[in-house]
């Protein structure tokens, strides 16, 4: 594990973002892990945080023309990273959905100037990949380029098929999505901590029933 995936797993545990236990999830799956990212709202570092997406996009050396953020954590996520880039002297446009149409002032439901060129959805998670998909139609809808998606979490689940949601999203829309930590990493640190180790019969049964 690279050293920001270990500092965004060790933000997650400490922030509680990352939990073990039995949740369900809006698939409607049993899961014995859950991740929410807004629970870092609650005192992270969201510097450090903001810096394992700066070097995740470093790792994958990718290039893009502006930033996307999907309501609601996308929001966030997509305002800490646009700091860092900025403060680093990269500045690309920044915008972000609302989850209902505005009827009034500049109206529709966009916030920030309409996606261009190629763009970077930044996000927390990807399980099956539904939410995903309506932010590629949406940034397509707008004549933008959503060729990338950078996400916190890939859960590597199935989606609608036998084959991964990421797996579908690349091959659907012909983009490329990328991940901070996933499945496999959190099997592996649970392998290697005694603390968490109690948890790896369960995700790696989870793993059996739904990864891809």
């Amino acid at each position: 594990m690279k050293d920001f995936q270990q500092k965004f797993l060790n933000l997650a545990l400490e922030a509680k973002a990352l939990e073990f236990g039995n949740f369900t999830l809006k698939s409607g799956r049993q899961s014995p892990y859950f991740f929410n990212a807004a629970k870092m709202l609650n005192g992270s570092n969201l510097y450090e945080l903001a810096g394992c997406y700066e070097e995740a996009i470093k790792d994958a050396n990718i290039q893009f023309d502006c930033i996307y953020g999907p309501a609601y954590k996308g929001i966030f996520l997509g305002s800490i990273l646009s700091t860092v880039l900025s403060k680093n002297g990269k500045n690309y446009p920044l915008s972000f959905n609302r989850k209902e149409v505005k009827d009034h002032g500049e109206g529709g439901n966009i916030i920030g100037a309409n996606p261009i060129g190629d763009v970077l959805i930044i996000d927390d998670v990807i399980s099956a990949g539904t939410a995903a998909k309506e932010s590629i139609e949406s940034i397509k809808s707008l004549g933008a380029n959503p060729n990338l998606m950078l996400i916190g979490l890939d859960r590597q689940e199935k989606g609608q098929g036998s084959v991964s949601a990421r797996a579908e999203l690349e091959n659907k829309y012909g983009m490329r999505v990328i991940s901070i930590i996933n499945l496999d990493a959190l099997i592996q640190f649970s392998e290697k901590d005694p603390e968490y180790s109690e948890h790896l019969p369960n995700l790696k049964a989870y793993r059996e029933s739904w990864g891809a």
